[in-house]
């Protein structure tokens, strides 16, 4: 890996256009892995869509892939970017709240492809929420790289088509290269329109106090968290578990599903 962007860069990209991409940051041999499981999530999650009525036969995506013990797995536990969140979030406990690879096939059209931004709630100058984006294959013009309109985090209402038309940046770079971008920025995915997938893992990250996508502790099980680091710990959300029981809630300190210190 590569050295990692100044913080005070960092922080000006984030304040200013809303995004920072860290250039050939992953090795070869972690992209192809994360290529792969990806590509075996999204295969995993087209089953739970068909089955449920969702579509006939997935939509390129997956969410919540975490607990195979793969390489999406080493990579949240890796915590490359701790230092950048620390500063985003001021220092603040944080969580993931989303681990959603992107198959990005030829030619198909998903809810990504909308302009959109992945929290609704807006509060002006508070750092809700961070996105990361991994490029697992070389993100271009042709295949669809990832559309932002810079700048449009300080801003509340969405931009119409044609303004987000006429001033988007496209977020192109190499396989391994790795954007991360404030969760209020406006953005869309591109059409990918060559012959090969576009492969890329999205994660997001937020306050530990405001609920995840998906209860990660819960999903994982205890006896899974106490294979972990205590960082890995804190940022699957075993720090910040809801009681269901009053035994639950009557627990010592030291063993509280809510710790004390999470905000």
């Amino acid at each position: 890996m590569t050295d990692l962007k100044p913080i005070d860069v960092f922080a000006a990209e984030l304040d200013g256009q809303g995004w920072s991409l860290f250039p050939d940051l992953l090795p070869r041999e972690t992209v192809q892995a994360l290529r792969a499981d990806s590509l075996k999530w999204v295969e995993i999650c087209r089953g739970y869509q068909v089955r449920n009525g969702i579509n006939a036969d997935g939509d390129g995506t997956a969410h919540h892939s975490i607990g195979a013990g793969d390489s999406i797995d080493a990579f949240i536990d890796s915590h490359y970017f701790d230092a950048h969140f620390q500063q985003y979030f001021a220092r603040a406990p944080y969580i993931l709240h989303a681990c959603n690879p992107v198959g990005g096939f030829p030619g198909q059209r998903n809810y990504v492809h909308n302009i959109h931004r992945d929290v609704r709630t807006f509060i002006p100058g508070y750092n809700m929420r961070m996105n990361v984006l991994v490029m697992l294959d070389d993100f271009t013009e042709e295949n669809g790289a990832t559309h932002v309109l810079s700048g449009s985090h300080h801003r509340c209402d969405a931009p119409t088509e044609a303004e987000f038309d006429a001033g988007f940046e496209r977020l192109t770079g190499k396989a391994g290269s790795v954007v991360l971008f404030n969760s209020y920025l406006w953005h869309r995915g591109g059409l990918n329109r060559t012959q090969r997938p576009r492969v890329a893992l999205t994660l997001s990250y937020g306050p530990a106090f405001i609920k995840p996508q998906m209860d990660y502790a819960r999903l994982l099980g205890e006896a899974y968290g106490r294979t972990l680091s205590a960082q890995t710990r804190q940022v699957l959300g075993y720090n910040s578990r809801v009681p269901t029981t009053l035994d639950e809630w009557y627990r010592p300190a030291a063993d509280r599903l809510y710790q004390s210190h999470q905000g």
